[in-house]
């Protein structure tokens, strides 16, 4: 059954709202909702999890993720990539996932172009944001148990921005000690969270990985957007 989705609005939505915006592959399925405390000037943008393991923008993780950035004053958008959802297009193994996230950067960017720009992704989607932050030139990047080891994270060219990694450490999926070894010898490493006795969909641990990226992320917070 096609999904009926209006296309993406030319201003940032005063609500939550669910659209179809145009990209690489066909339309991909947008979520965006605003702040749920004193709004701040940024937008938060956020990427799933596998596509071929049950990935979507709808994943507990992500939205908890979504939670705590608005929260913090952040609007946040989230988008299903390619193939998931009602996005058109097939997986690409990265890389077409990677031109996904530009185009709602690029969106972003134009309904808000004083904003800055925030990167959030869970897992698959850590590893598409991370590869793509510099290139997006975003203003601070979340990766929650990037899966180091599973995709070539030597190969990316890493931001110069505030970047925060979360990281459980009785991940069944993601080798944490891998995570935890290759944040350490980077030349800047981020702020590392790791948080005891959890695993890697945060199963009864989602209200404290929310409270770790709030207070990882407070210091970097932009501007109020009346201020």
């Amino acid at each position: 059954m096609t999904v009926s989705l209006s296309p993406a609005p030319a201003t940032f939505p005063g609500e939550a709202s669910e659209f179809a915006l145009a990209g690489p592959a066909g339309r991909i399925e947008v979520a965006a909702d605003v702040p749920a405390a004193d709004a701040r000037a940024g937008v938060a943008v956020i990427c799933h999890p596998h596509p071929v393991h049950g990935g979507s923008m709808r994943n507990k993780v992500v939205t908890m993720l979504e939670r705590a950035l608005r929260e913090c004053g952040l609007a946040a958008v989230r988008f299903n990539f390619r193939g998931v959802g009602a996005s058109d297009g097939a997986y690409d193994e990265g890389r077409g996932e990677g031109e996904d996230l530009a185009a709602v950067a690029a969106w972003v960017r134009a309904v808000r172009p004083g904003d800055a720009l925030w990167l959030g992704g869970f897992s698959f989607g850590s590893y598409v944001a991370l590869a793509n932050a510099r290139r997006l030139g975003v203003d601070a990047l979340i990766t929650v148990a990037p899966p180091v080891g599973r995709w070539p994270f030597d190969a990316i060219a890493l931001p110069d921005c505030p970047w925060l990694v979360v990281q459980g450490e009785d991940d069944e999926l993601v080798d944490p000690q891998a995570v935890f070894a290759w944040t350490a010898q980077l030349a800047s490493p981020p702020t590392l969270v790791r948080m005891p006795e959890t695993g890697h969909f945060f199963h009864r641990r989602l209200i404290d990985l929310r409270g770790a990226v709030k207070n990882g992320v407070r210091a970097w917070l932009p501007p109020l957007r009346d201020a």
